[in-house]
């Protein structure tokens, strides 16, 4: 068996400067691609309220990177280009990851990102574990999850459980049953 070489391990510089990770980001930074990088950008200010940092183009305009910021947590996109091995959602018709946004005022945003152009794929309910949540796909076929924590009575709580395992045990999810389903 032939054992690959590895390359000779770095040292962090031990500079003031050097940051291994940039100032703004967190260890795990989503980076999505996109077909219509420069619409996405767009469609995530309207609809989340993102904040564009920066954005390198090709010359034919197409998004070569961005960084986009939405509450505290930077997103990584671009347009995907021949040769490239990633693909966008769009091209294959599903999302494999959902991203997941906390918000003070979710039903604001969630309106906003349903006026943009998202797609509802599970309703903003209150949901049995203490959340008022809901799923969206958005026009370049990423989904998206939109949640802030609530009160909720024991009751409630164990009645909405009940709901969704009863949906569960059917075979079924939650959000495509009528008592889960508002739209």
């Amino acid at each position: 068996m032939t054992r690959s070489k590895r390359p000779p391990k770095r040292r962090a510089s031990s500079s003031p400067k050097f940051l291994p990770i940039p100032r703004g980001f967190h260890t795990v930074t989503p980076h999505l691609a996109v077909a219509g990088g420069a619409a996405a950008i767009e469609f995530y200010k309207r609809a989340f309220g993102a904040r564009e940092l920066s954005r390198e183009s090709a010359p034919d305009g197409r998004v070569i990177q961005a960084r986009i910021k939405i509450g505290d947590s930077v997103l990584m996109l671009s347009d995907v280009f021949a040769g490239s091995d990633r693909t966008p959602p769009s091209s294959v018709g599903t999302s494999t990851v959902t991203l997941h946004i906390y918000t003070k005022d979710v039903d604001e945003m969630w309106n906003r990102a349903v006026d943009a152009g998202a797609k509802i794929t599970m309703a903003l309910d209150d949901q049995y574990w203490g959340a008022r949540y809901g799923h969206l796909v958005d026009p370049f076929g990423h989904s998206w999850s939109l949640s802030t924590p609530i009160r909720m009575g024991a009751a409630v709580k164990r009645a909405k459980r009940a709901e969704a395992m009863a949906a569960f045990a059917r075979g079924e999810h939650p959000s495509k049953t009528p008592e889960f389903t508002d739209i």
